[in-house]
């Protein structure tokens, strides 16, 4: 008998992908997690059935949320990350010897766990001696006074802006990620796709909070095959540092990517007509 993973994700189109094995399934306190392993896409999580990652085509989404913003700061030291349990920003983030101490906040520890299980490709460096783990709501953790000021660089890796990430897709929220940040901090969050209606609509409620909290926010793009469309987007935000100003070629400081180059960050903030009059909008 086959077995396929489909992910609905609109009424008219669907996404599948035969599987091998379904290797986990659980329920914790905040969603289901599911670990399958298939033929074309390697091992992928899901939680809620929405796909988070598959081995073949995750690099490309986390090497441009970590690798964007590196580029423009190689120098970061502190950074703080919300969501993120499957690993892939802090394995990016661990090739940095500049950076002393990143922040993951994670609401669910059973992602985490699930995914040193089975997910080594990603988890591999959850072991890094500068990572501290706090297990909350990230909403929650940035509001603290005792982070203010404190951050080089914030990288949002959330799920859709509904369920236990809904609350990172506030007004309030980009808020307290710019009192987070230090004078020449970055914000970047992954934003969704343009291409769907539903999903546009989200995108651009979110964006229009980032724009409206930082003095330099724009967008960029990646390509990524398993979600919707394989269009998406991430947000930048920043209280001084413009996205393609003063960029370092990472390959001459010897950090090794699969998907992110120079050529490709500049590239990466020329969006279509259509995405720049969603952005662009009211």
């Amino acid at each position: 008998m086959d077995l396929w993973y489909t992910e609905k994700h609109t009424e008219y189109v669907k996404l599948s992908i035969k599987v091998d094995k379904h290797l986990y399934s659980g329920q914790s306190d905040f969603q289901r997690i599911d670990v399958f392993e298939s033929h074309e896409f390697g091992r992928f999580l899901t939680l809620d059935g929405i796909m988070m990652l598959t081995e073949k085509d995750e690099f490309a989404y986390h090497e441009m949320l970590v690798h964007v913003p590196m580029a423009l700061n190689p120098n970061t030291q502190t950074v703080l990350i919300i969501g993120a349990g499957d690993g892939g920003i802090v394995r990016e983030l661990a090739k940095y010897p500049t950076i002393s101490k990143m922040d993951l906040v994670e609401i669910d520890a059973d992602v985490v766990k699930v995914c040193m299980e089975y997910l080594p490709q990603t988890a591999s460096a959850l072991d890094d001696s500068r990572l501290h783990i706090h297990y909350m709501d990230g909403l929650r953790f940035v509001r603290g006074k005792s982070v203010q000021g404190v951050y080089d660089l914030i990288i949002v890796d959330s799920t859709d802006p509904f369920g236990p990430g809904e609350g990172l897709f506030t007004k309030e929220f980009y808020g307290n990620c710019y009192n987070a940040l230090n004078d020449n901090g970055i914000c970047v969050n992954q934003l969704g796709s343009p291409f769907y209606a539903a999903d546009a609509a989200a995108m651009t409620r979110a964006f229009s909070k980032l724009r409206d909290t930082f003095p330099i926010a724009t967008a960029y793009q990646a390509h990524v095959p398993t979600y919707p469309s394989g269009h998406w987007l991430f947000g930048y935000g920043s209280k001084n540092i413009r996205p393609v100003e003063n960029l370092v070629d990472l390959s001459k400081i010897g950090i090794k990517t699969r998907y992110y180059n120079a050529d490709l960050h500049r590239g990466s903030f020329a969006l279509p007509t259509y995405v720049q009059e969603m952005l662009n909008a009211k």
